[in-house]
């Protein structure tokens, strides 16, 4: 049954979905395209170019679009919750246990590990759907402006619109014209809720600043925080802000999408049913937006038009995970920014997981298991 295949696949990438967006879209394209064939490699970046194009979640909406492209709107609904559950039952436990020590546990050294097997997958991924994404200059020049761009701090969703845009022009010519440049010196600020000045909110409330930050938040996790630290933090003080830091601490370091923090701070302000609401509230538009949306790349792709912004649209999506995957080499590498000291352990660590899954074809889930064990002997 197609329902409950779609529930394993996402409740196990869900539990084991370290890394972030771009590496829980790698394990996705391995499982859905590579390994099981659901779905084209063209298909699947069709789909991860219309989730860059709208608010919330990428991997989140890429489980909801293959659960959607997959087994209709009871595939859209079970891979989005199968997808989501594992975080937000994990994220709800180190909530109660912070409640009850007002610490958070420190369990980094379980995690050193993890990055260098993320980056791995990540660059497997990037090279992987590089091939079907950038398939000639171009669009690898669009591409090319496009992470220059984004490493230069322009906002992702900017570069990308302004990438397919210039698409448009260049991939519709038979000449080839000048590249027009992509910085522009932009940043964008999405309008608060209204401020209600109360130390504790009601669930309604809490309810709806959390759909109204799903709704419109472009960016990822950052982004999120910095929301929170106005509207939580500033405006109503419904958080201190030390439990924002250490919010912040459960976010990166538990699986699955960071935007399951909503669940800790839900359960911080009104407990289990602040937990519940928060985490439906945040989550509730991107199934929305998926089932508005996945109806509708098909007939965008008649379009010659819209074929070139898709194209260039879809090439920038994978150039951001080129990107993603520069910043992790970087941090992981090179921790303290020091180019002189650098961690030797996280470089072996990484030379290691290239081979086991370049040469030995391992799969993405034992890589991650296997670095939570690298972990474990090392804390």
């Amino acid at each position: 049954m197609r329902v409950k295949e779609l529930a394993t696949v996402f409740f196990t990438q869900g539990l084991l979905g370290f890394g972030g967006p771009a590496a829980h879209i790698a394990m996705m394209e391995e499982e859905t395209v590579k390994r099981r064939q659901w779905l084209t490699q063209e298909k699947f970046l069709d789909l991860l170019g219309a989730t860059n194009l709208i608010p919330g979640p990428n991997s989140t909406q890429m489980a909801i679009h293959i659960g959607y492209q997959y087994a209709g709107v009871p595939g859209l609904i079970v891979a989005g919750m199968s997808f989501v559950f594992p975080a937000m039952l994990i994220t709800l436990g180190f909530a109660w246990l912070y409640t009850q020590v007002e610490t958070v546990p420190q369990l980094a050294n379980l995690f050193i590990g993890v990055s260098p097997a993320v980056l791995v997958l990540i660059v497997d991924a990037f090279l992987r759907l590089s091939k079907k994404s950038i398939p000639n200059l171009k669009i690898g020049l669009i591409c090319l402006g496009f992470s220059v761009a984004v490493l230069l701090g322009i906002n992702e969703i900017i570069a990308l619109l302004v990438g397919g845009v210039v698409g448009i022009f260049i991939l519709r010519s038979p000449s080839s014209p000048k590249i027009q440049g992509l910085l522009i010196g932009l940043t964008t600020t999405v309008g608060s809720v209204t401020k209600v000045a109360l130390v504790q909110p009601t669930l309604v409330q809490l309810g709806l600043l959390f759909l109204k930050i799903g709704s419109v938040l472009f960016g990822g996790g950052f982004v999120l925080f910095a929301f929170l630290q106005t509207e939580m933090v500033e405006q109503n003080q419904w958080l201190s802000q030390q439990q924002l830091i250490d919010a912040i601490a459960i976010g990166q370091f538990t699986p699955g999408p960071i935007l399951s923090t909503a669940t800790f701070i839900g359960y911080l302000i009104l407990g289990f049913p602040g937990a519940i609401v928060a985490t439906a509230a945040i989550f509730l538009p991107s199934f929305l937006y998926v089932y508005i949306t996945n109806p509708l790349i098909p007939k965008l792709r008649q379009s010659t038009t819209m074929t070139a912004f898709l194209d260039a649209i879809t090439g920038g999506s994978v150039a951001l995970i080129g990107v993603v995957a520069l910043r992790i080499a970087y941090k992981s590498f090179f921790p303290n920014g020091d180019f002189s000291n650098p961690n030797w352990l996280a470089i072996i660590l990484t030379i290691v997981n290239t081979v086991l899954i370049f040469r030995f074809k391992v799969k993405a889930t034992w890589i991650i298991l296997g670095a939570l064990v690298v972990g474990f002997f090392f804390k």
